[in-house]
């Protein structure tokens, strides 16, 4: 294990005592009897909190505290929503480091996606533009959260995933009550038809091209007197 001082002792705790996700973490009374944690009792709730915030641990009533999976959302997603809070600006910039992260990793993660991961794509297709022509017209955002974290879901780097996963929970929020033009809804799902289309003949190089092109129709201004949906 890394000797790394985490500032926590309950983090320290957590990396020391060879814990694997899902193993169940022995409750506070008990690792004060246990002498685990030299540090009072309201210590270590306070610690224990700032792990459930970045999302390594999960507490239930009936199951108790236990170890998750590794992800680095969670992180991410609370500085970014704190920044949106102060400055829904910070979303375009954030915006720009995604676009750079999938274009960066784009061939790479292409290179690795399923015959079924594309079928799951065009279904996300066929399912937003069955929304977008029907009597009342629904925003398919979840169909184009579910396209572009595909394309990504089968590289094995936590911090790539995590990013993106931010993004999209950012994008939900400061999107949700903006009107969208029609339009430009209709663009998007024609240039990921077209990004699709290009992944399957694996011309990767056309596919980023349309990626880069389609990210370029959306520039978000909020107003001032916008507010960041909780």
């Amino acid at each position: 294990m890394s000797h790394i001082d985490l500032g926590s002792d309950f983090l320290n705790y957590l990396i020391e005592s060879g814990l694997q996700p899902g193993d169940r973490i022995p409750s506070i009374n008990e690792l004060q009897e246990q002498e685990h944690l030299g540090i009072s009792v309201s210590k270590v709730r306070e610690q224990l909190e700032v792990a459930r915030a970045l999302g390594l641990v999960e507490v239930r009533s009936k199951t108790g505290t236990r170890l998750k999976e590794y992800s680095f959302a969670p992180a991410v997603r609370l500085s970014l929503f704190y920044a949106l809070a102060r400055d829904l600006h910070n979303f375009e910039l954030f915006t720009t480091l995604r676009n750079h992260i999938e274009v960066a990793f784009w061939h790479e993660a292409c290179a690795l996606l399923t015959d079924q991961d594309k079928a799951e794509m065009r279904t996300c297709i066929e399912e937003a533009r069955a929304k977008l022509s029907d009597r009342w017209v629904r925003i398919p955002y979840q169909e184009h959260r579910v396209f572009h974290l595909t394309v990504f879901k089968r590289l094995e780097n936590p911090f790539v995933i995590g990013l993106l996963e931010a993004y999209w929970d950012a994008y939900e929020a400061v999107e949700i009550n903006r009107y969208a033009d029609y339009e430009y809804l209709c663009s998007v799902w024609d240039y990921h038809e077209r990004i699709l289309n290009a992944i399957c003949a694996n011309d990767y190089d056309t596919a980023q091209k349309a990626f880069i092109e389609h990210t370029k129709l959306l520039h978000y201004q909020p107003d001032t007197e916008d507010k960041l949906v909780k």
